[in-house]
């Protein structure tokens, strides 16, 4: 529910700024996504007792440095609505959006063993080549025996498990004989 609410906000930033402005207030939306995390700070923006001009200063004053109207603007409309706790949906859609507008994705590829910075190079060619995008993948390093290649705002998921390939080798055999 809140992506559709961030979405409503972000229509209104887009239409009133430029596609510079736009990435500009997504780094800071996603600095203040990353203190959404801070256990007291969340304390305070969730606080009912908390005023709310109080949470509408301390919002300004971590956005000041853009010395931005409509920003400012953005986040009193946000405050004024009640909608504080949306700000991390606001982050994540805006950087999806960015991302489409951009034709720029970022992956992930899980395996547990370690997959070398070639190997991820030549991926990210491969699948960028395929979805006509630009797509740069970083490896994590996950309990999964295999590889598994995801670019989540593109719907992109593709694995290979070493346990179901070998199944399906001893099925096979099984089957020839």
């Amino acid at each position: 529910m809140e992506e559709v609410i961030a979405q409503r906000y972000i229509k209104a930033l887009r239409e009133t700024m430029d596609t510079s402005s736009i990435e500009n207030v997504s780094i800071l939306f996603n600095a203040l996504a990353v203190e959404f995390q801070n256990e007291s700070f969340l304390n305070i923006m969730e606080n009912p007792y908390v005023e709310s001009t109080t949470k509408e200063s301390i919002l300004l004053d971590a956005v000041k440095s853009a010395s931005s109207d409509k920003l400012n603007n953005f986040i009193s409309l946000l405050v004024e609505n009640s909608r504080i706790g949306i700000i991390p949906a606001i982050s994540t859609e805006l950087s999806k959006a960015i991302s489409y507008q951009n034709n720029s994705f970022v992956g992930k590829v899980l395996s547990d063993s370690t997959i070398d910075d070639a190997t991820l190079k030549s991926l990210s060619e491969g699948i960028s080549k395929k979805m006509s995008a630009e797509i740069k993948l970083e490896f994590f390093n996950s309990d999964f025996n295999g590889i598994k290649v995801e670019v989540d705002d593109l719907g992109i998921e593709v694995s290979l498990s070493k346990s179901r390939i070998s199944d399906q080798l001893v099925e096979h055999i099984l089957k020839a004989i």
